[in-house]
């Protein structure tokens, strides 16, 4: 068993929540064990003590480094709170890690970087050996001044290093250096090493104590890290294969000396799509030609060969994607195309072969990493002596790693070929760009969770526990579910038996008018604010315009969310209308008076596209044995219940707290069990599910009357139904 005792000493507060010593302990026991846990706990019931409690007490008893990371900034801000907490009951070293693109001080990209540390650090160890041979020199000068011949030679010799030693340094100093990597190098930063470590410091915080030193913040919080008890940090950090390795050798930590926890979990499976796709545009294709053009090099007419056919091919397939008109529509965001066939290669893949003409395609691509590669490193070299001011990468070795990639994986399970186009806004030319998609998590996931020592995933709506360990490559989780433990008689959720709202359904008049008179209904029943999450940001627009009411704010795609969400938070009877895909349905806290009402409008399902057809034909193709319909059930159904879940957690957030949750549509009422795989309500966790009251819509209005004058939650008279 764990030292439950022990744990609960990095416990920073008074006392747990209800469920949360529980869950500290069973957490703490798994971890003993090195088992993964999936822990799920309803909004504000403390699942991010739950788990890093019992991690750090863990890890300084087996000499490990937990890692926390989160997909969402509000809730990285509380880490860094409940880890200042914990430091002041409980001493540990915490670092709060970003990416250098946040944190660098003269706004330089990864290679760029690269090439100025090599090249500053070759500076600074030249004038430290220039320091030594100085001082050796002034010693033997003293010796022959006294007449020693062998002094006399020894000296010599020294001269003629610190003669070289001039040339190299005054060839360093002509080169690009990062004056803020050389002060790190060149000056004692115990200082800041002792200040890091005295609270825990947000990275804005460390940018601004090393930009005011001249130093170089980054540089020095790597540094710092090694060996660290916490470390927070966003997901890419573990996400990315490339980068972890970085991440875990900067920790001075084994893979297996690592705990990860991830927060908001359900986000994982999406954002490990993200990061293992990749991509490659026509533009990059013809650097690449434009390049080997001007290689002095043999070998780069053939690697033209493949470069050139692959550019030919995209083209093609390109043009053959794009419908009647279409062209002409495209705008300045990616627009997918299907190129893929159920019975055969992809378009572009064909196309590449009907346009080669070289002497081997397997040879030649070879052929073109090699050239790439080769220009990569004169580049680099280039940049150091400070040839060029900017670090150029090598187009070729870029357009070479992905059709290498793309003929060798492009038709592998959970690896889907696409095609897109964008316009250019200053030419206003449309070209494309290939992209091999990623379908299947668990290819980027499941060697993270093999490789460390354990794994806590947690969320507000990881269920069905079994579909999550599917697709991210868990091995028998520990599982553990925690409901909403605050007062039922402080809550109602009610599934309201109107229309279904499919897409062919919402232009209805008929349909939109019960819709809305349903919504004024809610609204006007509220003693506060109402929150209303809709498919998308068409049908928030739409129902903006049908609601004839005050102080109605409507969030738009593309913009700023949190000076609306501070005007709306602000207001007393105000209603927001969002996108449940949105920013605000999960991650952002209405507290209180902030929202007393949330209504769901639809069964919010992601609208189809090429990604989500293929992410359902691999999950059918990888988990038929599991399930019937496994591409439809793993792909759309849980994703969007999950979602809807995350969008009534917004209200409820203290045993304080009261409201009512609102799911209008009759696929979430026991009716729309007569549906088949459209109804719903069954998708949702037994004591929700068992919670949902169904009314009709013209009855909300009352139910909603009633559960509030029964909390005299009215300023004064109630409203008349």
């Amino acid at each position: 068993m764990a030292d439950t005792a022990g744990h609960e000493r990095f416990f920073p507060y008074e006392s747990p929540y209800p469920n949360q010593r529980e869950a500290m302990d069973r957490v703490a026991n798994a971890l003993a064990r090195n088992q993964d846990v999936l822990m799920e706990g309803a909004p504000g019931t403390g699942k991010t003590l739950s788990a890093l409690v019992p991690a750090l007490a863990h890890a300084r008893e087996h000499d490990r480094t937990v890692v926390i990371t989160t997909n969402v900034h509000q809730q990285m801000r509380q880490f860094v709170e409940d880890a200042r907490a914990i430091t002041r009951k409980e001493p540990i070293r915490a670092v709060v890690f970003k990416g250098k693109a946040s944190m660098c001080h003269i706004d330089v990209g990864y290679e760029e970087c690269r090439s100025l540390k090599e090249t500053t650090r070759s500076l600074v160890e030249a004038e430290q050996d220039r320091e030594e041979l100085a001082a050796q020199s002034d010693a033997l000068l003293d010796e022959v001044r006294e007449g020693s011949d062998d002094a006399a030679d020894a000296r010599s010799a020294v001269t003629d290093e610190l003669e070289a030693l001039d040339e190299e340094i005054a060839e360093l100093e002509a080169a690009n250096v990062c004056e803020h990597y050389r002060a790190n190098l060149t000056r004692n930063t115990d200082e800041f090493q002792q200040w890091l470590f005295d609270d825990v410091r947000t990275p804005e915080e460390i940018y601004a104590y090393a930009d005011e030193r001249g130093l170089c913040g980054y540089e020095l919080l790597k540094e710092g890290m090694e060996a660290v008890d916490l470390v927070v940090c966003n997901y890419h950090h573990l996400l990315d294969p490339s980068i972890r390795e970085h991440f875990f050798r900067w920790l001075g930590r084994d893979p297996s000396e690592v705990i990860t926890v991830f927060d908001e979990a359900h986000n994982v499976e999406a954002a490990a799509r993200d990061h293992a796709t990749r991509t490659l545009s026509a533009r990059t294709l013809d650097g690449a030609l434009a390049e080997l053009d001007e290689a002095d090099d043999s070998r780069a007419a053939r690697a033209r060969n493949v470069v050139e056919a692959f550019r030919t091919g995209l083209a093609t397939a390109v043009d053959d994607a794009l419908g009647f008109g279409e062209r002409e529509q495209v705008g300045d965001d990616w627009h997918d195309l299907d190129i893929s066939n159920d019975d055969r290669r992809d378009d572009l893949t064909l196309a590449f072969f009907d346009a080669y003409e070289g002497g081997g395609i397997g040879a030649e691509i070879d052929l073109a990493l090699q050239v790439g590669e080769a220009l990569d490193e004169a580049y680099e070299e280039a940049y150091r002596r400070g040839e060029t001011t900017t670090r150029k990468e090598s187009a070729t070795l870029q357009a070479a790693s992905f059709i290498a990639d793309w003929m060798g994986e492009g038709d592998s399970l959970g690896r889907h070929p696409m095609a897109a186009v964008r316009r250019d806004q200053g030419t206003e030319e449309v070209y494309g760009r290939a992209e091999l998609y990623t379908a299947i998590p668990r290819q980027v996931t499941e060697g993270l969770f093999d490789e460390v020592a354990a794994s806590v995933l947690m969320s507000a709506t990881l269920r069905p526990f079994d579909v999550l360990s599917d697709v991210l490559g868990l091995e028998d989780p520990v599982t553990l579910a925690y409901e909403l433990e605050y007062p039922e008689e402080r809550r109602r959720t009610f599934a309201v038996e109107g229309p279904a709202l499919f897409a062919s359904d919402r232009d209805d008049p008929e349909t939109q008018a019960t819709v809305a008179e349903t919504l004024d209904d809610a609204i006007e029943m509220t003693p506060g604010n109402t929150l209303v999450f809709f498919p998308s940001y068409a049908e928030a627009e739409r129902y903006a315009g049908l609601l004839d009411r005050p102080n109605v704010h409507l969030d738009e795609a593309g913009t700023p969310t949190e000076d609306l969400r501070q005007r709306f938070v602000a207001a007393d009877d105000a209603t927001l209308l969002t996108s449940l895909w949105g920013t605000l349905g999960e991650g952002v806290s209405f507290d209180g008076d902030d929202a007393r009402t949330v209504v769901v409008v639809g069964v919010p399902y992601p609208n189809l596209s090429e990604r989500l057809e293929a992410v359902q034909d691999a999950y059918d193709r990888e988990y038929r044995d599991r399930t019937a319909d496994a591409g439809w059930r793993y792909a759309v159904e849980i994703p969007t219940i999950r979602k809807t879940r995350q969008a009534l957690g917004r209200v409820i957030r203290s045993p304080d707290d009261f409201g009512v949750r609102v799911l209008f549509d009759k696929r979430y009422t026991r009716a729309g069990r007569d549906m088949g795989k459209y109804g719903v309500r069954d998708s949702f966790p037994p004591e929700e599910r068992d919670e949902l009251i169904d009314v009709a819509p013209e009855k909300l209005k009352f139910a909603m009357l009633n559960f509030y004058a029964d909390l005299e939650a009215y300023d004064g008279d109630p409203p008349t139904p």
